[in-house]
């Protein structure tokens, strides 16, 4: 399956089934902002454009730094979204 990282030039990289997209972003400088890795801060939040059906249910401290809104418009925090198929991503 393959992650295209629009922000950075619509790099796009192979990443294996159910893959966290921040750790596959820091792996391949897909270049996703980041600073706690653990759902506590925020920065890593990012609006998946296509795929969205690939990704897995968003998570409780997710909601704590999106808004309703902001879920429903395709934004996830990357440290706490696990994907399985084809998606591209800006932030």
């Amino acid at each position: 399956m393959q992650i295209t990282f629009l922000s950075n030039g619509s790099k796009c990289v192979e990443a294996p089934p159910n893959s966290n997209l921040l750790r596959v972003s820091l792996r391949e400088k897909g270049g996703i902002p980041f600073k706690c890795g653990g759902g506590l801060c925020g920065t890593c939040r990012c609006r998946v454009e296509t795929g969205r059906e690939h990704t897995d249910e968003v998570k409780q401290k997710e909601r704590r730094h999106l808004s309703p809104e902001d879920l429903e418009n395709g934004y996830r925090m990357a440290c706490q979204t696990f994907i399985n198929g084809d998606v591209s991503v800006s932030w």
